[in-house]
């Protein structure tokens, strides 16, 4: 009999704690929704009126929307098992089809007619029909062409190879690798083909990002052939809405870029640990040492692209802007500004310190796979 009661009382947890979690991510359904109301044109924003959402164990559908319930449903398995920009970009689909119905007359024209294919218009998002829809994550992970799996092969290679003991040899995998990407892209800014564009959350929301993570969003646009911007987002844990960077560029790009993110960071949480671990310096000094390591790591990809003795314009070639990548930038992203803060004090030696450590930073690893919440690099796949 006790453990009956004790296997009672766990389950009771259990449901307690789902109930819990799907309340907040209930919650931050409607503060994304709300965000992307704001978004609108100011004159339409008070025509729609927020709806009802619920989560339901949907078994064809991602999401569906109901104009007799005035609600949105989003399927438990959704938001269950895959990252937060995917859950966003399911939600902003069933918007559009709210958008339609309710304010541009579309209820008696096709679930994907023009009425749809307008709102989509409206949230700058790419119109996608539901029959062929996939969430955001799935779209990004089965992205393959065979000019890119070709050279994906090699640089899949040479990154394996940065990860040799030799540092010499480390070192020449590394830059070669990099080089490769360049070139890939560089001559894929030159063809005329239409190319898809994506844009997926990097990091985690937050209320407040510290400095080196507007520096290291620099850095991936800066060599990684990406756009970045920061955005609203739910913080679920905070249970309120935050801010993350959202990346775009080719899906290739992204899972690369995403990959450097987190490999940059974990260095850094590593290296501080070791650099820390008898001086007792606060926060404010962990964010001087990282922003070094960054600044080190970037003068180590500008020299060794400048010192390229065949490509001596390589680097202005890579920060040259793609003109389908902008196109699409300036679609999703049509109002733009930008934000200056004040630098806080830093320590310069804790900040020298840290870029002598980012000069011998080497990205290793290959190929990648994204999980629930990032994107992690796998050797032999």
């Amino acid at each position: 009999m006790p453990d009956l009661k004790r296997k009672k009382r766990t389950r009771s947890i259990k449901n307690t704690a789902q109930q819990d979690l799907e309340r907040a991510i209930l919650h931050g359904i409607a503060c994304e929704w709300e965000a992307a109301r704001l978004c609108l044109q100011a004159g339409k924003q008070p025509l729609i009126r927020k709806p009802t959402f619920a989560l339901a164990d949907l078994k064809s559908q991602w999401a569906n929307w109901s104009g007799d319930k005035r609600q949105i449903t989003i399927s438990r398995q959704l938001v269950l098992n895959y990252p937060w920009d995917s859950i966003r970009d399911v939600l902003l689909h069933e918007m559009a089809h709210q958008i339609a119905s309710e304010l541009l007359n579309g209820f008696a024209q096709p679930p994907h007619g023009p009425a749809f294919q307008q709102a989509c218009e409206l949230l700058r998002i790419h119109p996608a029909a539901s029959a062929d829809y996939q969430p955001l994550h799935d779209r990004l992970m089965n992205d393959h062409t065979s000019i890119y799996d070709k050279r994906m092969q090699r640089i899949r290679k040479l990154l394996a190879l940065a990860e040799s003991k030799n540092r010499f040899e480390a070192e020449a995998a590394m830059t070669k690798a990099h080089e490769l990407i360049a070139r890939h892209n560089i001559e894929l800014k030159d063809h005329l083909a239409e190319r898809q564009f994506l844009s997926i959350f990097i990091g985690s929301p937050a209320l407040r990002h510290p400095r080196e993570d507007y520096h290291l969003a620099n850095l991936l646009q800066d060599f990684y052939f990406v756009w970045g911007i920061w955005v609203p987002a739910y913080v679920l844990h905070k249970g309120k809405m935050g801010r993350v960077l959202e990346i775009s560029g080719a899906p290739h790009n992204l899972k690369m870029a995403d990959y450097v993110h987190d490999f940059i960071r974990t260095f850094i949480e590593n290296q501080w640990s070791a650099y820390n671990q008898d001086r007792g310096l606060n926060r404010y000094r962990k964010t001087d040492f990282a922003v070094g390591i960054i600044a080190g790591f970037r003068d180590k990809l500008q020299s060794n692209v400048n010192h390229k003795k065949s490509s001596p314009n390589l680097l202005a070639l890579i920060r040259k802007k793609d003109p389908q990548l902008k196109k699409y930038y300036q679609f999703r992203y049509p109002h733009t500004a930008s934000i200056q803060s004040a630098t806080s004090r830093q320590d310069a030696r804790v900040l020298k310190d840290g870029k002598k450590v980012g000069q011998q930073l080497i990205i290793a690893k290959g190929v990648c796979e994204r999980k629930k919440s990032h994107l992690r690099f796998i050797a032999d796949t």
